[in-house]
């Protein structure tokens, strides 16, 4: 008997479904994606654009929104690809209504609304309140390594920067010196010329200069000679901090009681900061660090997330920290912002971190707010506690995680 295959001829003319809904089916994330955004108000978004008719009509600035949202929710940053999409995929010509924005377009409109797109954010969160799905009885709070885009091979230590500097400078006199001789290179032609412990103290200012420079949002120069200044530049800024984070720190010990009163039991140890900077800086991206992962270094970020029970994420935040010790009351501070911004007053009832998140005081502050916070002291790849980690707190927290209820609550936050 002859054998029976579905018809695949691909010459024969098809009529497409007239009607773009009959291309996905309903429960598809297009329909979602479409939905929340037009219930989203966009004002931000449509105030740049002029409303007197005149110049060439844009993309609708609803479309764009939802095919950026779209896109980055599979995962797909390029501008370049999007484009591609609007193409080849079904989904995103559903969205953009067949048509088809290049991707300079898409990457200017991303430029142009940068703080728009940010702050659909807590717009997408005031849906989610109103939807019911945030509820703060349990949240989590975990962070995850994300990848720059720069390469670890453009990291410079300062005298690499200043070296490099001085080499450009070098050939652009030279290049300069070719091309004028021994005129200056700007006088008027001759026709119109005339004859003419510690360690926390740093880290806490260094966090501070982090949290400076995120609030300035200055945009990294486009040409590599302002790139290699601007590093230059950081690094001098952070030395300076140092020095002056290193100058508070020892007139605090020098009075020689602690906050608390208590009285400092021996003079700090010696410490003189660097005279040049020391680290090393990315030429590439600048705000970037080389962050310790699972599997090795990588150029990039620490990225922070606060999530419900439910799943709904209700605070996010990017560091340049390898640890996450330490970012545990600022997500819960980040938290509680985003929630006020929506209406919602409700504190966390319970706080799910792992061992990374283990701070003293801050677990003392969250606590005294009326929050129960279950982290584990030890981290579930160690065999045993830590050295110097028994009593007190520590073994107050492993035998409430050892009990039915706290086990049982612990074990959401791997969802």
């Amino acid at each position: 008997m002859a054998q029976t295959f579905v018809a695949c001829d691909r010459e024969q003319e098809l009529l497409l479904p007239p009607s773009l809904r009959e291309w996905l089916p309903e429960g598809h994330l297009v329909w979602f994606v479409l939905d929340a955004v037009g219930a989203i108000d966009l004002g931000a978004f449509f105030a740049g654009y002029r409303d007197d008719g005149w110049g060439r009509a844009a993309h609708d600035p609803a479309m764009m929104v939802a095919l950026l949202v779209y896109a980055y929710a599979i995962g797909e940053r390029s501008s370049r690809r999007i484009e591609r999409r609007c193409h080849d995929d079904v989904a995103v010509r559903v969205i953009a209504a067949n048509q088809a924005p290049d991707h300079t377009t898409i990457a200017r409109f991303r430029q142009r609304h940068e703080a728009g797109l940010a702050g659909l954010f807590g717009e997408v969160l005031a849906l989610c309140a109103e939807a019911g799905l945030v509820r703060v009885g349990v949240i989590a709070i975990d962070g995850t390594k994300v990848h720059a885009n720069a390469s670890q091979h453009a990291n410079r230590d300062y005298e690499q920067l200043a070296r490099e500097i001085l080499e450009q400078a070098a050939e652009t006199d030279a290049e300069e010196d070719e091309r004028f001789g021994e005129a200056r290179g700007d006088e008027l032609p001759p026709e119109l010329s005339s004859a003419q412990g510690r360690r926390g103290w740093l880290r806490d200012a260094k966090r501070r200069v982090d949290e400076r420079r995120a609030e300035q949002a200055r945009p990294i120069p486009a040409s590599r000679p302002a790139r290699l200044r601007e590093a230059k530049r950081r690094l001098e800024e952070e030395l300076d901090v140092e020095c002056r984070a290193n100058a508070a720190y020892e007139a605090y010990r020098a009075r020689g009681v602690m906050k608390d009163g208590r009285r400092f039991g021996r003079p700090p140890d010696p410490y003189r900061p660097p005279a040049t900077p020391a680290g090393k800086i990315n030429v590439t991206d600048p705000d970037s660090r080389n962050v310790k992962t699972s599997r090795g270094w990588v150029q990039g970020y620490n990225a922070q997330a606060t999530v419900t029970a439910e799943q709904v994420v209700i605070a996010a935040e990017v560091t340049v920290d390898s640890p996450d010790f330490g970012h545990l009351e600022p997500m819960v501070d980040a938290t509680e912002r985003e929630l006020t911004a929506i209406g919602i007053d409700a504190l966390p009832e319970v706080l799910l971190a792992d061992a990374g998140y283990w701070h003293h005081v801050q677990m003392k502050h969250l606590t005294g707010r009326g929050t129960t916070v279950l982290i584990p002291p030890d981290a579930g790849k160690r065999k045993g506690s830590r050295p110097g980690w028994d009593g007190g707190r520590y073994a107050f927290m492993r035998r409430v995680l050892a009990t039915e209820h706290g086990s049982g609550l612990y074990a959401k936050r791997q969802a």
